[in-house]
């Protein structure tokens, strides 16, 4: 039964009700984060349409059962590294909030990996609240700063946590961001914006093997740098195959025939929350073409306001992971870690609106663009918007894993939790 236009998306066939967890799943993420105009299509897209959030009277819910108890004394405690980038050490941090629960241990504030790629010194407390963060979890878990001195020197038990999509908190402390960084008021002085989240990255074309509408000698610098680096276990990649399928994120020039398609004017405001863009303005500036007004941290901020962030990655992170998450629209180029906990944070506030492009589908239309058998105006713009009406985070339910899947296949299909967290978090009005 196909939906009625405008109703909320119906249950994917795969859906399933997770049960619940013992554990208040809704309250970790307190982790506070210190061209031309187709005018003939445009004037089909209300603003409501453009910027509006699309809760359907769905809300955040996040009280717990009357059977839920306050954590006793206990003389266990778990330490936790946490590694990877900063949209994994946070997922992987609320994931050991939830062990630490289950197994009435005391969490030590969880130490983040200075090691990896990122080659980052920052401590838990350079990017989160850690009072507040204490604070806010005590009805849940008992967390300390540091393990107590006469524990230093004993043996531990070491673990190796898979996160799992189906225990953890979502709850985000909103009061401490008004005390951030400026940049979100910024933006909003000059009215609504998209926040871009573009990977177009040398690392992330390098990593999926996507080559299209670069030069021969990009191409091959990317092969090198995929084939010199160990971790990344597949190494010949097709990328013809890769873009086809929908495994590349999309380019600067396909987001802004996108967006364009979408409805969005030329002067609307794009930040780009991103990397360093693989080729720099030589690529950047088809994007510019279509958007005027696309800016960046480093045109919003002063000198004197990004110094502190200097190599610091995980701190720029956040920084581009508060404008995300506040942004009046949030546009993804690729569906990577960051672009699902956001979209998952933004279900939370209000399913406030994220689109998410239909990357398989858009390649389709975009070769028919280049091969000339069809072109920009009301035709493209409406096969783009009917693709992508039920794609801007609407409410549904989280995607369960395929029927008969087991361990690491089950994981691999069922949606994370941090995506999309109905239903434990989120409840329809009059709803609980």
């Amino acid at each position: 039964m196909a939906n009625p236009r405008g109703a909320p998306p119906l249950p994917h066939p795969r859906l399933r009700r997770l049960p619940r967890s013992p554990v208040s799943r809704c309250a970790c993420l307190l982790l506070a984060f210190t061209a031309l105009l187709l005018l003939s299509a445009l004037h089909q897209v209300s603003n409501e349409q453009l910027w509006a959030s699309n809760s359907y009277g769905y809300h955040a819910c996040i009280m717990p059962t009357s059977r839920y108890k306050v954590p006793g004394e206990s003389d266990r405690y778990m330490t936790v590294r946490s590694n990877g980038g900063l949209n994994q050490m946070r997922t992987g941090i609320c994931d050991m909030v939830a062990v630490a629960r289950l197994v009435n241990a005391t969490l030590v504030i969880p130490q983040l990996d200075k090691r990896s790629f990122w080659q980052d010194t920052s401590t838990f407390k350079d990017i989160f609240d850690e009072a507040y963060f204490i604070k806010a979890l005590e009805r849940d878990v008992r967390i300390v700063s540091d393990l107590p001195a006469s524990l230093q020197s004993a043996p531990r038990a070491r673990k190796h946590f898979t996160s799992w999509s189906g225990a953890s908190y979502y709850e985000e402390l909103k009061e401490l961001w008004k005390n951030q960084k400026k940049l979100v008021e910024r933006l909003r002085s000059r009215g609504n914006f998209i926040a871009l989240h573009l990977r177009y990255e040398k690392d992330m074309l390098a990593f999926t093997g996507c080559a299209y509408g670069l030069s021969d000698s990009e191409a091959n610098e990317l092969r090198i740098l995929r084939e010199r680096t160990s971790h990344w276990r597949l190494k010949d990649i097709n990328s013809t195959e890769q873009r086809s399928e929908g495994n590349c994120p999309l380019t600067p020039n396909e987001v802004g025939i996108f967006l364009r398609s979408m409805g969005y004017p030329e002067s609307t405001w794009i930040y780009l929350a991103a990397g360093e863009i693989y080729g720099g303005d030589k690529y950047l500036s088809k994007l510019r073409s279509y958007f005027t007004n696309l800016v960046s941290k480093e045109m919003l901020a002063t000198k004197e306001e990004l110094e502190k962030f200097k190599n610091h990655a995980s701190q720029v992170a956040a920084l581009d992971y508060i404008i995300a998450v506040e942004s009046d629209v949030f546009v993804p180029s690729h569906s990577g870690n960051m672009a699902k906990v956001v979209e998952g944070h933004r279900r939370f506030l209000g399913h406030r609106r994220t689109i998410t492009p239909d990357r398989r589908g858009l390649v389709e239309l975009f070769d028919l663009l280049e091969r000339g058998d069809l072109i920009e105006g009301p035709k493209l713009s409406s096969l783009v918007t009917e693709m992508h009406k039920y794609r801007q985070g609407a409410p549904r339910k989280r995607y369960g894993s395929l029927p008969g899947s087991k361990g690491r296949a089950r994981l691999r299909t069922e949606e994370s939790f941090y995506e999309n967290p109905l239903p434990e978090c989120i409840c329809l009005t009059g709803k609980h």
